[in-house]
């Protein structure tokens, strides 16, 4: 049977998991340039895909013409461009109405394995099966092994540092100093480390002089709370609310290294092979969400032994009383050693 030559590809959400798409897109672009791809996911993940220029990208709008079966139009979409594949790296309701569409009309369509089986086994309360799974890049890679192109994500390589623009380099400014970015925000406040052990993290990180840090994050107060932060430090800027979206991607391929949680940033700064530390409460770097090619080593899990629940669930909203408090097990001065000695 003929291989594909246009292969659609699904993702529309969340930011970390279509950031973790990015490199291995990459090494498949790398690895077979005749064949094309088109993205299909949120217009403001639009920005990933630049240091790929082969990819094509549709925006989707999930929430606006592209509702419920507005998702056909999306369909139709891609089969104008002349796809003659689907890879869903999604498999939720969404991609399945694009895939299934297309499949009853002959296109060959593979899916992703989330290997809920198995991270069921992992987060459960009783006859855990504490064991390292897939990653989340091992098993978008499977998608496309499925459409006949297997590939070798020990092949990748990573992209350039972008460019700093005027307003990027007035803002990291002439200095000899590390450039370390921390994003102390997480979706769930089971999986974010309390803001005042981190701010005793910052300040410490402060006061040896050696960085220059960056805060990230999003939302009015996200803002408000990381600019009162950053006004106590000399050697610390508040980048929330501050730059566009592709200008905070250019700092982040410039730092040199990241501090963040179980979270989209740390995501973000691994697609351009910036050292990342990650910081988890009651998920977990067996769940198969570690930023790509990083190592155990920067992995700074939460107390097993004090906690031995953990991991309690894989995306940090379930957990049994008193495990909100988790990620406390990690004293700051273990996550300033980390960071002294990787970045």
């Amino acid at each position: 049977m003929q291989k594909p030559k246009h292969i659609l590809v699904i993702r529309f959400s969340a930011m970390g998991d279509v950031a973790m798409t990015v490199p291995v897109l990459r090494v498949f672009t790398e690895t077979y340039p005749e064949v094309k791809l088109t993205v299909v996911s949120k217009k403001h993940f639009k920005p990933f895909f630049n240091t790929i220029p082969s990819i094509h990208f549709i925006e989707a709008e999930v929430y606006g013409k592209h509702k419920n079966f507005g998702l056909l139009k999306l369909a139709n979409q891609a089969k104008a461009n002349q796809i003659d594949a689907v890879a869903d790296l999604h498999n939720v309701i969404r991609s399945k109405i694009i895939s299934n569409y297309l499949r009853l009309q002959g296109y060959k369509v593979a899916t992703i394995d989330k290997g809920r089986a198995e991270k069921k086994q992992l987060t459960a309360s009783e006859n855990k099966n504490f064991v390292q799974l897939k990653t989340t890049h091992q098993r978008y890679a499977s998608v496309f092994e499925k459409l006949g192109y297997p590939i070798d994500l020990s092949k990748h390589t990573f992209p350039e540092r972008q460019t700093l623009n005027r307003r990027l380099y007035s803002l990291i400014g002439k200095h000899t100093k590390k450039a370390l970015g921390i994003a102390p925000f997480a979706a769930f406040k089971s999986k974010m480390y309390p803001l005042q052990a981190m701010e005793e993290v910052i300040s410490k990180l402060n006061v040896t002089d050696t960085f220059k840090i960056f805060l990230f994050g999003g939302g009015k107060q996200e803002e408000e709370t990381l600019k009162n932060i950053a006004s106590n430090y000399k050697n610390v800027e508040n980048v929330a609310g501050q730059l566009t979206f592709e200008e905070e991607l250019a700092l982040i391929s410039n730092l040199d290294g990241m501090l963040a949680m179980d979270s989209g940033n740390g995501h973000l700064a691994a697609m351009f092979g910036i050292p990342v530390i990650t910081l988890w409460g009651v998920t977990h770097p067996f769940a198969g969400f570690v930023p790509f090619n990083q190592p155990m080593a920067h992995q700074i899990t939460a107390n097993r032994e004090q906690y031995p629940l953990i991991p309690t669930s894989i995306y940090g909203n379930k957990f049994p009383e008193g495990y909100e408090h988790a990620i406390e097990s990690i004293t700051p001065d273990k996550i300033i050693n980390t960071v002294l000695k990787i970045v």
